[in-house]
């Protein structure tokens, strides 16, 4: 049950980011929601009597909210105001392609696998055929905005996953979430101001407050502890299986919500993108296994 909340209700969030950055600015939306999620979590932990971060810990918390929370996600919030949610979701859904990226090319120049490889080739292939029917939209440059974005929300994510590996096991990583959110929320409210688009908060509609309180609570509170209850009882490749279902969610709710179209190259691109990813994850986890034996 908590995997199935996972899978489907992380795969909405985008669908109801979407409605809700038609009326207010993305960036704004986006600190409300990580300020308000923020603040239950860090009274939920300091109810439980969780430690503060101390000394140096403060700059890891720092570096994963500006990663995690103020780029990722007020970038990808910022993204579906210009492109589908189905579409966001699938771009979300390559970062582990950007790992392999980072392996070749970074100072430590890891070895890739051959799986590794093919499944970025599968992913890299994918989006090719999901963009061939969106050429003339490159013509749009809200349009090219929107992917761009996305696509430096998906390389953020990247980043901070290798960053959250290396330094989670010198912090309390669950109190730490609340923590950036908080930051995040706060940094991307200072953004929305100097960008002249923020709202006072009394004149933002309904429909937002809507939309914000159904990420709060569904997007950041409620599957956050599912995940975390799923990751306790499952195994980790198992619940791993969420990234996969999440943009399947979001394009068919994006069919039925807003009338985008399915068409033959999302559906096959899709498909043929998220194989990809999911043999760049079996090499990782391969790799890791191997790593401990030794």
């Amino acid at each position: 049950m908590a995997l199935s909340l996972v899978s489907f209700l992380w795969g909405t969030t985008w669908i109801v980011s979407r409605q809700g950055v038609r009326y207010v600015h993305p960036l704004q939306l986006a600190s409300i929601r990580q300020t308000l999620a923020g603040l239950l979590y860090v009274v939920y932990f300091l109810f439980r009597r969780a430690s503060w971060p101390r000394g140096k810990e403060w700059w890891t918390v720092l570096i994963l909210s500006l990663l995690n929370f103020f780029l990722t996600n007020g970038l990808t919030t910022w993204g579906v105001k210009y492109i589908s949610g189905g579409l966001a979701a699938i771009i979300a859904a390559i970062f582990p392609l950007w790992l392999v990226i980072i392996g070749l090319l970074g100072p430590s120049k890891s070895k890739v696998s051959p799986k590794a490889m093919l499944g970025f080739l599968l992913g890299f292939g994918g989006i090719c055929i999901i963009f061939y029917e969106h050429l003339k939209d490159f013509l749009n440059k809200d349009f090219r905005f929107g992917i761009f974005i996305s696509l430096a929300a998906s390389l953020t994510w990247a980043f901070g996953t290798l960053y959250t590996k290396q330094k989670a096991a010198q912090f309390n990583p669950y109190f730490s979430i609340g923590l950036q959110m908080l930051i995040s929320g706060v940094l991307l409210s200072g953004a929305s101001r100097l960008s002249g688009a923020a709202i006072p908060l009394s004149s933002i509609p309904w429909q937002a407050w809507a939309s914000i309180g159904y990420l709060v609570l569904f997007g950041s509170v409620i599957t956050f502890f599912a995940y975390l209850y799923a990751l306790q009882y499952l195994p980790t490749g198992q619940v791993s299986i969420y990234a996969y279902i999440n943009p399947v969610v979001a394009v068919l709710l994006d069919t039925i919500i807003f009338r985008e179209k399915m068409t033959i190259y999302i559906a096959l691109g899709g498909m043929v993108t998220l194989y990809g990813v999911y043999l760049v994850n079996e090499s990782f986890k391969t790799k890791k296994t191997a790593d401990q034996r030794v």
